[in-house]
């Protein structure tokens, strides 16, 4: 049986170009890309591996259905 999950990524531009990519939600579930759409490929690439690893060890596999996202800016001296 199949079931869908949700999960919330990242994609951070590296200086040296190209992006990483990572699932909060999934401690270790990190990758790159050179582009945008490379990296999301491959972090789900990553993600059904790691779903794969969690239901092989019984483990529980998170999901982030109930998860809330807000941006806050912050002013701070540099």
């Amino acid at each position: 049986m199949e079931k869908n999950y949700n999960f919330r990524i990242m994609l951070r531009k590296e200086p040296e170009g190209g992006y990483t990519a990572y699932v909060p939600s999934l401690p270790g579930c990190v990758t790159y890309g050179e582009t945008i759409d490379e990296a999301a490929e491959m972090i789900k690439e990553a993600v059904e591996l790691y779903i794969e690893s969690l239901i092989e060890h019984k483990e529980p596999v998170p999901s982030d259905d109930n998860v809330l996202e807000y941006n806050l800016q912050v002013k701070a001296q540099a």
